[in-house]
């Protein structure tokens, strides 16, 4: 095998892509900010019992796992930073009120998450902790929607669900872990005749109920269809009230629902959501209502957030243009040196062209250049 050719689902970044993605991080980042959220830069390497330990447990197969050299211990390269921000909120900041953090760093999955994914996202996202009411769920939206619209992307639907719809349906049932993770994706599948013969074993009602879920997506009229099918369930009320709170307050985007969403990472306790847009081939962010993340760590608070892959994003918008730069001849002259250094500190990006190489492609496409006119260096027009 060649020695250049990378793994399955990974892949390098080349320069006009990689640019494209640095000023999307820094947009986020910068929105993140602007909502008042702190930054933290969680390690890539923990040991695997941190990393595995209470929500983090569903990330075990997408783990990889490597012995540390230092202490022999196992250790686990992250698939996912939500469980570490628990961990950072509950030992390292661990502040009274609400606290609001946000991160932005490649993660690594063993298994790529659809077939055109890459296994080595970068993962941008934004946490708020402390806070138990719908207050704290709309905020968690409107950065994840702001995101986006600093990202340009176009025509954004944002599909809400809410993890304790399903969890209501399912009280009591005697199920075990891998028959519930059999029915949560025929439930996301929308596979009825796999979800009869999964359940058969189930109390009529829970039963009924789970069929009934398969067709709960769609428009606002899902709500009402549903507080009417799954009236048994006292819980699915207010979990049909947040959603429509929520979908109140989300002005200028497409709202629709799916109330058997149980996809992505089992950690959700509440109201979940999905962005998606034309061109991506999935959901472009994932968040929602996670209260029991930082129990594990000792201090369960109330928590929501959501994650995004910005390759992924990147992927799936208009390139940006490059912005504007100059193109100076290489010299030794002090006045051209100078004025070539007092360009850069403006902010300009300075191309010096090097000799012998005059004729190369413009990877810059500079539209001015750097001239000596009169005894003085001046910028022009191209």
């Amino acid at each position: 095998m060649s020695a250049w050719v990378l793994p399955d689902h990974i892949a390098d970044v080349l320069p006009s892509e990689a640019r494209h993605i640095e000023e999307l991080r820094r947009d986020l980042l910068d929105m993140a900010r602007c909502y008042g959220y702190e930054l933290v830069m969680p390690p890539l390497l923990e040991h695997l019992e941190s990393l595995l330990t209470g929500a983090g447990r569903a990330l075990d197969l997408q783990t990889f796992k490597l012995v540390d050299q230092l202490s022999g211990r196992m250790m686990g390269l992250r698939a996912d930073s939500t469980p570490q921000v628990a961990r950072i909120d509950a030992h390292l900041l661990n502040r009274q009120g609400v606290a609001r953090l946000c991160y932005c760093g490649p993660v690594v999955h063993t298994r790529p998450a659809g077939p055109h994914a890459t296994r080595e996202p970068l993962q941008f996202g934004a946490e708020i902790y402390g806070h138990q009411g719908l207050e704290a769920d709309l905020e968690i939206l409107q950065l994840a929607l702001d995101g986006l619209k600093a990202a340009k992307v176009q025509s954004v639907c944002v599909d809400l669900a809410d993890a304790r719809i399903v969890r209501a349906v399912l009280q009591g049932v005697a199920a075990d872990a891998a028959l519930l993770a059999q029915v949560h994706q025929a439930l996301a599948s929308k596979d009825r005749s796999e979800l009869a013969a999964l359940t058969q074993g189930f109390p009529g009602a829970s039963r009924q109920a789970l069929l009934a879920l398969v067709d709960l997506y769609g428009d606002a009229s899902v709500l009402a269809q549903a507080q009417t099918v799954l009236s048994a369930f006292p819980a699915v009320g207010e979990a049909l009230s947040s959603l429509r709170w929520l979908a109140s307050h989300l002005d200028g985007v497409a709202v629709s629902y799916d109330l058997a969403d149980m996809r992505g990472y089992g950690y959700y306790s509440g109201a979940r959501f999905s962005m998606y847009a034309p061109g991506a081939n999935d959901a472009l962010v994932r968040g929602g209502r996670y209260d029991q993340v930082g129990a594990v760590f000792g201090r369960n608070r109330p928590a929501a957030g959501f994650s995004l892959d910005v390759k992924a994003l990147v992927g799936a918008i208009e390139p940006r243009t490059l912005h504007a730069a100059i193109r100076a001849p290489w010299g030794e002259l002090p006045a051209m040196r100078g004025a070539i250094a007092a360009l850069r500190e403006s902010g300009e990006t300075v191309v010096c062209v090097l000799p012998g190489h005059e004729s190369e492609i413009d990877e810059f496409h500079c539209d001015r250049e750097l001239v000596q006119l009169a005894g003085q260096w001046v910028v022009q027009a191209v």
